[in-house]
């Protein structure tokens, strides 16, 4: 069958399926260049798809069609039809059994979608749409079925198969040959398969989960990574520990595999019970791992762990909603490593990836929104702006509802939607019924695309004791979208005496009973004013705390109060975000004075804040190896309105030196 040919695909013309499948039943006889594949489909007319049914098309690409049975009847050439990678049969029953056969050649699949061969080993990759180059498939994510795979092979050369689920039989065959058999007994769309086939070793370990279920633990690499794995296993172990104890998640299946492999080409994958990975996201040995492979590792391990419920059991309608599974996903293996290493640290590792990358993204010709409008092939959704600004909506939520009405959230979306196949809008609702939240205008936060920009003005008044705080947004306009609505943003706020201690906080209008040091302000209109009171004298504002909102900020501020800042906010990404504050400023002034043919220098004020946040004895050392870089040149380079590489080398690197220097001793 030939490929498909590319057209735009839009959100707007989503239809449900005509048919559902129930059941599948693969069955694979491998070899490099014609692996035969057998599928046997239990398929139903889908009672909510609209029309008239006995017609049915079913995506198939790069692939040779051996034969195709209805019911068990083989049909002729002239019942079906192949055109433009599309299987179509236009007379079947409501219900009905699907048998095809088709041939494909692992060996000369350089696509790498679908099943291919990786350093000699059998692997497949099916996200987003690379089943169908594995046999005639309705290839999209709101088909769930339950899968049972066997795998036949050479013994000798393939000892070890996998696939999807619990194995349920294996033995061996004539002519040298063995076989494996996998049920999965949860419905997954075909993205979620995956096969494995090869001659690897692994390591094993037991977990046992809260209920008291235990759960084999395997990791398969090749012979010589056996021993490069302990960290991976013990990463896995903290995820699955982790998403019990703050979740209530627990795993589901009586195994799980990671298979790590040199040639794999999407970085790692979360099918279900089998997650693939390059080698370089699970291998790691102390003789050369630095702290950053550790946690990278162990990042990676729990973001395609915790998967296993956001994305597998409850998964995308369609790939539009890719951020209701990469987004939400994201935000959990965040929210780990900061439970596992340090919060601030990790906050600020977060925030550096979408103000230096994801912010470049929103402002250039292919801005799209968390949730796109349309595409022509989904493999370049796979973004920034889909997974890291999708986290970044989902940590707004957490912001917004606190802990608990998160997790309550989280519960009454699991408890409707398991097994399904869902929308953004049906994640927002379920949190927001648990919370009796009004998320009408927070939704456009998936639909708008474009970084918001907040004009921030503070005012204090004496003799009243308070302090207005005037807040206004704008989103610059983007490709398609030159209209933009004001957004649900939470903005985070403490006040700051001039010793640097928090002052506790009274919103007028409100009348907790609680006066908080931290105030979630809900800046709802394109200007609104916010009135603290009982605000003994003139504070320091502590404006954006822990990056509650991924936007731009201007707000103009003295040498002095960032510097204040830098050494005294009690909330650590505001100390390290006042110090680039500073440093920034002081970058740009002496960027400028560079391009007009005049001597760059180090201001004294930025060596001493700097020798300040050095000395502090309490601090962290991952915090201060942070708190003592410079804003990276791509962030700079977004403040100019126009680029000079050279010029923003140059003087970083001054100040780099002159740091290095000043502070040797220290």
């Amino acid at each position: 069958m030939s490929t498909k040919q590319h057209k735009t695909t839009y959100l707007r013309d989503y239809t449900p399926p005509p048919y559902l499948v129930t059941t599948v039943d693969l069955r694979f006889e491998l070899d490099e260049t014609a692996t035969l594949v057998r599928s046997r489909l239990q398929m139903q007319r889908n009672k909510e798809a609209k029309g008239e049914g006995g017609r049915l098309e079913l995506n198939g690409e790069d692939l040779q069609l051996k034969s195709v049975r209805l019911d068990g009847r083989e049909l002729t050439a002239g019942q079906f039809a192949c055109a433009g990678g599309i299987l179509t049969l236009t007379h079947v029953p409501d219900r009905f059994i699907l048998e095809i056969e088709t041939i494909i050649n692992p060996g000369a699949n350089t696509a790498l979608e679908g099943l291919y061969l990786s350093g000699g080993n059998f692997c497949t990759q099916c996200e987003a749409e690379g089943f169908r180059r594995i046999t005639c498939f309705s290839d999209r994510p709101d088909v769930m079925a339950e899968f049972t795979t066997t795998i036949i092979a050479d013994a000798q050369r393939y000892p070890v198969l996998l696939a999807n689920g619990n194995m349920v039989a294996r033995g061996e065959m004539e002519n040298g040959r063995h076989f494996a058999t996998w049920h999965d007994p949860h419905k997954k769309p075909c993205y979620l398969f995956a096969l494995v086939a090869g001659d690897l070793v692994h390591i094993e370990d037991h977990f046992r989960c809260r209920s008291g279920r235990d759960v084999v633990l395997r990791i398969f690499v090749e012979k010589r990574n056996r021993d490069k794995c302990a960290h991976a296993m013990e990463s896995l172990k903290k995820a699955m520990r982790w998403d019990e104890e703050v979740f209530g998640l627990e795993y589901d299946l009586d195994i799980f595999m990671i298979v790590a492999v040199d040639d794999f080409n999407m970085g790692a994958m979360e099918n279900k019970g089998l997650n693939v990975f390059n080698s370089k996201f699970v291998l790691a040995r102390p003789e050369t791992a630095t702290d950053s492979d550790y946690e990278g590792i162990e990042g990676v391990i729990a973001h395609e762990y915790f998967h296993n419920w956001t994305g597998d059991r409850v998964t995308c309608r369609d790939w539009f909603q890719l951020s209701l599974k990469e987004g939400l996903t994201v935000f959990r293996d965040q929210e780990f490593s900061a439970d596992m290493t340090s919060r601030p640290v990790q906050r600020i590792r977060d925030v550096q990836v979408i103000r230096n990358f994801q912010f470049r993204e929103d402002a250039g010709p292919m801005a799209h929104p968390v949730r796109p409008e349309s595409y022509i092939e989904i493999n370049n959704f796979y973004t920034l702006t889909v997974y890291d600004k999708g986290a970044e909506v989902v940590r707004m939520l957490h912001t917004l509802l606190g802990a608990a009405g998160f997790r309550r959230g989280m519960d009454l979306y699991f408890a409707r939607h398991d097994g399904q196949a869902v929308t953004c809008d049906d994640f927002v609702a379920a949190l927001a019924d648990a919370n009796g939240f009004a998320a009408g205008q927070f939704k456009l936060w998936y639909g708008q695309a474009g970084t918001p920009e907040l004009e921030v003005h503070g005012e204090y008044d004496a003799g009243r004791q308070e302090y207005r705080l005037t807040v206004s947004q704008t989103t610059p306009p983007t490709p398609g979208q030159q209209k933009k609505e004001p957004l649900l943003i939470p903005v985070a706020v403490g006040l700051l005496d001039s010793r640097g201690r928090d002052l506790p906080l009274r919103l007028a209008g409100n009348h907790e009973d609680a006066a908080e040091t931290t105030k979630i302000l809900r800046l709802r209109r394109q200007q609104e004013t916010f009135v603290l009171q009982d605000v003994p004298e003139r504070p320091v504002l502590s404006f954006l705390r822990n990056f509650s909102a991924p936007v731009k900020v201007g707000l103009d501020r003295p040498d002095e109060e960032l510097a204040f800042l830098m050494a005294r906010d009690p909330d650590a990404f505001n100390r390290w975000d006042a110090g680039q504050q500073l440093a920034l400023k002081y970058l740009l002034q002496q960027i400028s004075l560079s391009r007009q043919g005049k001597t760059a220098t180090v201001p004294d004020l930025f060596i001493s804040s700097f020798r300040r946040v050095l000395l502090d004895e309490k601090a962290d050392p991952a915090f201060l190896a942070l708190a003592l870089n410079l804003p990276l040149e791509s962030w700079i380079g977004q403040q100019m309105e126009t680029v000079d590489p050279l010029a923003i080398f140059a003087v970083r690197q001054l100040f780099r030196r002159q740091l290095r220097r000043q502070l040797r001793d220290e």
